[in-house]
């Protein structure tokens, strides 16, 4: 029951704890001395910080993403994905590599296990790229329908293997798994 509760706080207020209740919610099934200690400091830190704060400003409500993969980081061989999802001011035409949008208050924060183990950091990240885009594409969708056409959307990774797999900048092999699950990416 704590964990649903903060899950519902977390989403809606204070992001920072998803990848801690994510752990927590992979052993509460089996709980241990050390499963309960995580808990009481989740809790503890609750309540130090009550009153978490998300900040807005205004700007052209553009959709950024944000990801990251962690692999093998969790039991089992699991790897963990997370996406911050946010809207600023439309990126300037060019290469982006140098430019940093203004930051503001999520719309949508994503910290979640990748269901299927996964062989290398690489297709951790990809898999974490993948589902996150595919809710981009939703959020996208949305945004058009209020009224706020979206460009292309600025995400950011920071793995250099991942991104040369989506613009087919790298050689291949042995990457059946990559093309079943992950080549919506390239297209």
């Amino acid at each position: 029951s704590a964990v649903g509760s903060l899950l519902y706080y977390a989403c809606a207020v204070d992001p920072t704890m998803l990848p801690a209740l994510n752990e927590l919610r992979i052993h509460q099934s089996k709980p241990t001395r050390t499963t309960n200690d995580k808990l009481n400091w989740l809790l503890d830190y609750a309540y130090t910080y009550p009153n978490a704060k998300i900040r807005y400003h205004a700007t052209d409500m553009q959709l950024w993403i944000e990801l990251d993969a962690a692999y093998h980081v969790l039991p089992n061989a699991q790897s963990r994905y997370a996406g911050h999802f946010y809207l600023s001011n439309k990126p300037p035409p060019g290469d982006l590599t140098l430019y940093t949008p203004p930051q503001n208050g999520p719309i949508h924060t994503k910290c979640t296990t990748i269901k299927n183990t996964v062989g290398s950091a690489a297709k951790a990240e990809t898999g974490g790229t993948y589902r996150n885009t595919q809710k981009g594409v939703e959020i996208r969708r949305i945004l058009t329908e209020l009224g706020h056409p979206q460009g292309p959307t600025p995400t950011q990774l920071d793995n250099s293997t991942c991104h040369g797999f989506i613009y087919s900048n790298i050689c291949q092999k042995v990457s059946k798994t990559w093309d079943m699950q992950w080549n919506w990416l390239q297209d």
